[in-house]
């Protein structure tokens, strides 16, 4: 250990600095607001040495003037008199180590990478994967070289970690149906064994509505013995069914917006709307962390695209502001529509979009704001209304509001939400509402009754105690594992919980010891995520019990010391925010 400790300091101090900084991905650099800690291990830390807490806070004050980027004092809240709860937020930056080693580990796997092709070459080696014939040698490759390279020498050692089958509703428990592989995870063969009540940490059964019993379940049986499974047509043709009717009007009414439109597929509902809400001459300020289907949605609408950096409203005004001054290039006449598009909840950091600074921001500069909040919706706020109702925001400051009803509803499909004349507008010019199938019968009375129960309309508490059992697990599970000293991602009411791997050897083997002791998780690499930047992400659920949380826990921590996974330099979780005083806790 002496021996690797000296040569690391040996390391010139320019390539220090070039791996801190590799190491730090846009989620994890200073954002606004954000402070840094020292660890309290006595030891003199380096840049990578401290770990970052967001926090913004309420005051009781007049709304303050917007800050400028570049202003200094960055420890003082970015515009935190906009927020009426504390908004915490941490993200401990990779070790220096961690991140040396889980370079090392993908340099010697590309290098066998590339003997293993060597020998298939000289078809010293069978190989498995599909390649081009003789007779099309002259043809543009189908496929990307590195991403063909990624996949066939990386992803496959470890491809048994995902397409696991489940033969159960996939709720706090599930049914695994067993399976081997004779030629290292090529292909699968079922046993026909089944691995039995395996603790589900990975769906995004939020509010535990995927389950088989119960009133939802009841209901939309009764809904197939009427409707039957499918409409066999489009909305505008003669799929309109009044059970359609019936929860738009729900959703809409759910939302606090004037009209809602519901779509049968959630990636359909961002690929295919945003291209009728936006297109050439329009500008889309995406955060870099944004969901695939908001990447193609903008993609295919031929506006112009510029990232800003993930919940950096400091990056994100500097391009509001080039916008207004600049114009459109070349010709510098102003753009015909700015659109900002964010998620309520980043699925692989577990981050809390800053929506009072963004709507604050979109009203500075007359832009226009789209909301994701697949992963929120249902999740967060007191009533379950999503982010909007998480910050006690007004529904009317959001132009567009999309959701899914994949996750805390149980059920399938997507919504838009919003002004009567927007919703008019894409029933007539959405291609998802004019091409594409009705949404089934059964799916849609799964959202009617689940959504009532949140409501509190079903003449039950059952909602608001899903909602309170959801924010204590929460809670509880994200502050058990920090304290074990795990790296965890996200915002403190955030149920998408990350917990970082780093390695690529540490993938799969995090992933088949938690199979081994009968807990379900979801382990992420690239290209999901940086290739450096590898996780484990766990998803909270208002169906988990205290024990079966513990019993997860427990089995996590095993875990990691045998994969020595606890890599936070904190020897003591840091304190837990309360409503206090923004100088106290910039005291800390």
């Amino acid at each position: 250990m002496t021996s690797r400790l000296s040569w690391l300091i040996s390391i010139p101090l320019s390539i220090i600095n070039t791996l801190s900084d590799m190491t730090e991905s846009s989620p994890n650099k200073l954002l606004n607001g954000d402070i840094c800690y020292r660890t309290s291990n006595g030891k003199q830390m380096t840049k990578n040495g401290f770990v970052k807490k967001t926090h913004c806070f309420f005051q009781q004050q007049p709304l303050k003037k917007y800050r400028r980027p570049g202003e200094k004092n960055q420890n003082v809240p970015y515009n935190a008199s906009l927020y009426k709860r504390p908004f915490v937020e941490y993200f401990e930056e990779t070790p220096l180590l961690v991140a040396v080693l889980t370079y090392m580990g993908y340099g010697i796997l590309t290098i066998f990478g590339y003997l293993r092709d060597f020998l298939r070459h000289w078809n010293i080696e069978k190989c498995h994967v599909a390649r081009e014939r003789e007779e099309q040698r002259d043809f543009v490759p189908l496929y990307q070289d590195f991403e063909n390279f990624y996949t066939r020498n990386l992803y496959m050692r470890i491809r048994d970690n995902w397409n696991r089958p489940i033969c159960s509703v996939p709720g706090a428990k599930m049914d695994l149906v067993h399976r081997v592989s004779p030629d290292y995870n090529w292909t699968f063969q079922h046993t026909g064994q089944v691995v039995k009540d395996v603790i589900n940490m990975g769906s995004y059964n939020y509010l535990g509505f995927a389950e088989r019993t119960g009133a939802c379940a009841e209901a939309a049986l009764e809904s197939t013995h009427k409707y039957g499974v499918g409409v066999s047509s489009t909305r505008c043709e003669m799929g309109n069914l009044d059970i359609h009717e019936e929860m738009e009007q729900l959703v809409a009414r759910f939302l606090g917006v004037e009209s809602a439109m519901a779509f049968g597929m959630g990636f359909a509902t961002n690929s295919m709307n945003i291209p009728a809400l936006a297109g050439k001459g329009c500008l889309i300020l995406s955060d870099e962390l944004n969901h695939a289907s908001l990447v193609l949605g903008a993609r295919l609408s031929g506006s112009t695209i510029r990232v800003f950096k993930h919940n950096n409203m400091q990056s994100l005004e500097k391009l509001l502001r080039d916008a207004i001054v600049h114009g459109q290039p070349k010709t510098h006449r102003p753009w015909k529509k700015i659109l900002i598009v964010v998620e309520g909840i980043y699925s692989m950091e577990g981050s809390i979009v800053r929506l009072p600074e963004i709507i604050a921001l979109k009203k500075r500069y007359k832009a226009y704001l789209y909301l994701d909040e697949a992963h929120s919706i249902g999740a967060l706020g007191p009533n379950g209304r999503g982010v909007v109702d998480y910050f006690g925001l007004d529904p009317k400051d959001v132009d567009i509001m999309m959701g899914t009803f994949t996750k805390s509803f149980g059920a399938a499909g997507g919504y838009i939400g919003g002004k009567k004349e927007l919703i008019d507008y894409l029933r007539i010019h959405s291609h998802s509402a004019l091409y594409a199938t009705s949404m089934s019968p059964p799916v849609a009375q799964q959202i009617i009754s689940s959504m009532r129960i949140i409501m509190g309309e079903d003449g039950t508490t059952l909602g608001a105690e899903r909602l309170r059992q959801l924010s204590e697990n929460t809670t509880y599970f994200r502050q058990r594992l920090r304290e074990m000293g795990f790296i965890i991602y996200g915002n403190k009411d955030s149920p998408v919980v990350p917990l970082m791997l780093y390695m690529p050897a540490k993938i799969g083997a995090f992933g088949r010891e938690m199979v081994k002791r009968n807990i379900g998780t979801v382990v992420v690499g690239f290209p999901a995520t940086p290739i450096i930047e590898s996780r484990a992400r766990f998803c909270v659920s208002a169906a988990h019990t205290r024990e079966m949380l513990d019993t997860a826990l427990a089995a996590i921590s095993e875990v990691g010391d045998l994969l020595q996974l606890k890599y936070s330099r904190r020897e003591q979780p840091l304190p837990s925010l309360s409503w206090t005083s923004e100088e106290s806790l910039l005291q800390d």
